[in-house]
This record gives C-alpha cells, structure tokens and sequence, in this order.
C-alpha cells in the first residue's frame, strides 16, 4: 500500500512507520523536518508545514493516511480537506481523553465526548487536551464521510515513549530497594504497548476499516500491585513495594499521575483505567506479554542519558520523605 504518514518521527508514529516499512508498504512522510529528521533514511519525506504550508500533498495519492500529530481542529481540518480527494481511508489517532466524563466504569465509543464553550480556542491544556482531540475527530469525519479510522489509545508505553510515566516505575522498581507505591494495589490499570497499537493500526488499515475503537489494554484486567509486583521481578536488588495511603500523598501535596504515575484517585476518575475495549478486541487488537513491554522498556531506557531528569514520578529525596512519613504514621 501507498501510506502517507504525517508526523512519523516521534514515540507512537515511529513505531507505525517502522512496522509499516517492515511490512513492505510504501511510506511517505510529511512534517516540518525538525523531529529526528535522519529517522527512516529509506522513506520518502515531504517538507511542509500542516499550520499553512499543505502545498506537498495536493498532486500526490495515498492508499491511506495516518495522522499520528492532530491535536488542533482547524489544522485537522486543513488537511482532511486537502486529503479528502487523495486517499481512500483517513485514519487519526485519538485519545480515550475525550470522553465527556470518567465517573463511569465501562465506557464504550458511543459515550459522550468532551466539548468546549468556545471552540475556537487552540491552547492545549489538561483541561482542552480531551475536548480538542473530539473535534478533530469530529472534523475529520465531517471532511471526510465514511472512510475515516478514529482510533482511541489510553496510556501508550514502551521504548521512544518520551513522558516517562510508564518508564518511571520500570526504572524505579529495577533500582530495588523500598518503593513507594499509592494504596490500594487493586486498583486498575490500562495502557497499550506502541507497537501492539501500531501492528493494530496497520492491521486495520490493510484491511480496510473504517468506524471509532477505544484501543487500550490489556485483554485481562490488570491491578497496579500486578504491575508493580511484575516491574519489581526485573530488579537485580531486593525491591519491596510500601503501599501508601492515597490521603497521606495527597495531604503532602503530591500531583497524581505526574508525581506518581498511573495513579489518579477519586470517583471523578473511576472510568479512566477500566475503558471497554471489547470492539477493537473482537477486531484483532492483541497485547504482547507484560513482561515483554517492561523488558524492552528496562533496556532502552538503559541506553539513555541518566543525568537527564526523568518527566515523571518522584525525585529520590522527595519519596525517601514520603516513605520516612509514612513509617511515623503506622508507628
């Protein structure tokens, strides 16, 4: 297939154009050339701009574009509607962020999206992220009716992932030792491995679907003890998991999810790791063992810069703390 990916360069778009390439398709990228621009020598690459400078796309055709970097609806749009006529399938990667609420265990892709007051704003906040990334689907399937593949990643993990949050607990479970970890361990987790939702993705497009799919995993609930618990068996030092009390983090001013990943508490935020997947499940979304996705994580994140601070999770100073806090009180 003729594939036109735009973006390409980063975390979940490299693996897409990477398992592209290994399946003998033939890539093309468009971006501005500025995101590691010596990535994927083999590939064609179109210079341009999706803020104004559309001009490479208008005389070529692609089997099917990706769009792995659509996070403002009017730039959505642009180029939906100059693609429109050059592809038979537009497939944009989305967000289960754009769920309207996260109260609600079980969500599926009919539930309602996110909105803004203003639609027009184009600031990316915590606050727009989810809203935004609606109208864009909703913008694409506007522009191009019925030939438009919305899918919908939670979390996405693994090698190239530049957040840290999931990376942060490989690291910090591989150091040993006494690891902070917020109460209760049964509570759920989901996210997706890059290259499962890239395999999924082309899988998808090879076999020309079209419609939205929450996208996130695992096929089995997972409980964050679990993964944790699974972290710590990679650790060549005695690691021991200290579980403690939600209250006690957030009393100490600690910022869930950022300061300590994976973790969002509140009933507010019930849905957010218990997302139903079932449809991308019963359309071939697979997951690859745990213990791959924390290995080949481990080993990539060993290759990095160690004095580059990390994105997300607690300094060392702060958790030893945290954890001193935390032995007064059971005293």
């Amino acid at each position: 297939m003729e594939i036109l990916v735009l973006g390409g360069t980063k975390f979940v778009g490299r693996h897409i154009v990477r398992t592209a390439i290994d399946r003998k398709h033939h890539v093309t990228l468009f971006n501005r050339g500025q995101t590691n621009p010596d990535l994927f020598p083999e590939v064609e690459k179109l210079v341009g701009d999706r803020d104004g400078d559309l001009a490479p796309l208008r005389e070529r055709a692609w089997d099917a574009v990706i769009d792995t970097c659509g996070y403002v609806p009017r730039i959505v749009r642009n180029s939906a509607q100059v693609l429109s006529n050059h592809t038979d399938l537009y497939a944009f990667i989305s967000t289960i962020s754009v769920f309207a609420s996260f109260e609600k265990e079980g969500l599926l892709e009919d539930d309602p999206v996110g909105s803004l007051d203003d639609e027009k704003v184009e600031e990316i906040t915590g606050d727009t992220y989810g809203p935004l990334k609606a109208l864009c689907e909703a913008a694409i399937q506007d522009e191009i009716p019925g030939r438009a593949l919305i899918i919908r990643p939670g979390l996405i993990v693994g090698p190239h992932d530049s957040t840290d949050r999931f990376t942060y607990w490989v690291r910090r479970c591989a150091q040993g030792g006494d690891i902070l970890a917020p109460a209760p361990p049964e509570q759920n987790v989901q996210f997706i491995d890059a290259r499962d939702l890239a395999s999924w993705t082309l899988d998808r497009i090879e076999a020309g679907y079209t419609g939205t799919f929450n996208a996130t995993g695992s096929e089995n609930p997972l409980t964050l003890g679990k993964l944790l618990q699974t972290c710590c068996d990679f650790s060549e030092e005695e690691a021991r998991l200290i579980w403690v009390d939600g209250t006690t983090l957030l009393d100490a001013g600690i910022d869930p999810w950022s300061q300590v990943p994976l973790w969002l508490p509140g009933s507010e935020n019930a849905g957010l790791m218990a997302v139903d997947c079932t449809r991308a499940i019963s359309a071939g979304l697979r997951f690859r063992p745990l213990t791959t996705t924390i290995s080949d994580t481990l080993i990539w994140d060993r290759d990095r810069d160690p004095s580059v601070p990390m994105k997300a999770g607690l300094e060392p100073s702060r958790e030893a703390e945290l954890l001193e806090l935390h032995r007064k009180q059971e005293q």
